[in-house]
Parts: structure tokens; sequence; C-alpha cells
């Protein structure tokens, strides 16, 4: 009876012994394969979220380069336009000044033709001395002086050196010649025959970007102070 017993009990120890671990490596197989994947779901979703464009994730459609570039494109179309104009202007009033000799814009100068019958700013022998006190008053155009009458810069170096696309600094003061500011840019001396208005700080000249232009006659503007053009003479 007892090795009945004994018998019974050995099988069912042995039945069990190989269930059980049957059911053990079942359950790491399931493991293996399974639950890994569940964790790899989230990341790889996350993943894939990064690679999108922002404005995507957000629900806007995501811009592509090419779009992009066109865009950009037509924003600087009206800046390149406005340049364009400009430059047209420039060569056009540049184009209608009339040929003069050396020697006549000499004569002229000599004879202070700026001046055009007493009408014109008076010579000073100092800086301070050429500043306006009421200037929209003291000033003359080359109109109104009767005409511009000194040597003219040939177009090819205007283009290059002189309008408004191309602003520079004086870096020091004007000296006094011949009673009026002189000062040098472009390989070209000029003489301000204009007083420089009341409301400019006396150091312009070296704070102020400034820039040389043709209307029927130079002219010299400052960018801070826009619309203001003081007239200007070629030195001879």
């Amino acid at each position: 009876m007892q090795f009945v017993r004994a018998t019974r009990a050995a099988a069912l120890f042995l039945l069990l012994g190989t269930i059980v671990p049957a059911y053990a490596q079942h359950d790491k197989q399931n493991g293996k394969h399974g639950k890994p994947e569940k964790q790899q779901q989230p990341q790889a979703r996350a993943q894939q979220q990064q690679k999108q464009p922002q404005a995507q994730r957000h629900g806007q459609p995501a811009q592509q380069p090419q779009q992009q570039r066109v865009q950009r494109t037509q924003q600087r179309r009206p800046q390149q336009q406005q340049v364009r104009q400009v430059q047209q202007q420039q060569r056009a009033r540049q184009q209608q000044q009339p040929h003069r000799t050396r020697q006549q814009a000499v004569a002229w100068q000599q004879q202070r033709g700026w001046l055009h019958q007493g009408g014109g700013w008076q010579e000073h022998s100092t800086w301070q001395q050429n500043r306006a006190q009421r200037w929209e008053s003291e000033h003359r155009t080359w109109a109104q002086r009767g005409g511009y009458g000194g040597y003219y810069i040939p177009q090819a170096r205007f283009s290059l050196y002189f309008g408004s696309q191309h602003w520079f600094r004086m870096h020091g003061r004007p000296t006094i010649y011949m009673g009026y500011p002189r000062f040098s840019y472009g390989g070209f001396s000029f003489l301000l025959v204009d007083p420089w208005p009341e409301y400019w700080a006396e150091n312009w000249y070296d704070a102020d970007d400034v820039y040389v232009d043709y209307d029927n006659g130079y002219y010299l503007y400052n960018r801070r102070h826009p619309g203001i053009g003081l007239a200007i003479t070629v030195l001879m």
C-alpha cells in the first residue's frame, strides 16, 4: 500500500515538473514577443511626430521649401522695384545735365556764380558762421540761383559713388575755403554754398550719413533729415 502511494506521489511529482517549466517557458516567450511590442509603439509614434513639421503637428499645413522661396521672392520684389525706380530717376536727371567744359566751370566758380547777383548765401570765415538761423528763408535752390554753372561729374562715375544708394560720413569737420565749407568724397571736392540748418547737430558731419545727388544741380542730403538738400558745387 505504501509502495503504491509512493509510486503515485512520484508520478504526480514528475508530471508537475514537466508542466511548470513548460508553462514558464510559454510565459517567457509571450513576454519576449508581446510586451516589448506594446512599449515600442509609443516610442515609434513619438519619433514619427518629431519628424513631422511643427505646423503639421498643430493642424496647419506644412509649407514646402519651394513655397517659402516664392514668398521671400515676392516680399523682396517691392523693395527691388523701388530701388530700380530711384536709380532710373537718378540716371534720367543725370542725362539731362548740359555739357560744360572745364574752363567754363572754372570761370563760373571764380565769379562765384552761385551768388546770382547777391541772392545766395554769403561767404564766412568759420564753420559756426555757416549755420543758418532760419534755413527755410536763407537757403536757395539752384533754380533760384539762376542754374548750376559748375563742373559736372561724368555719369559713369556718378553711378558708382553718388546718389541716394551711396551714403557716407565725412568723419571730419569741413574746412573753410573761399568762405564756404569744403569736403571731399568720391575723388572730388565740393563747396557747401548753402547754410546748414540750425536744427542739425553741430557735429552732423561726423554723426550723420549723407549723400550727394543731382537735380538740375548738386545737393548734399542728410539721411537723418530727409527732404533737406544743401546746394553744393564741384570744386575745380
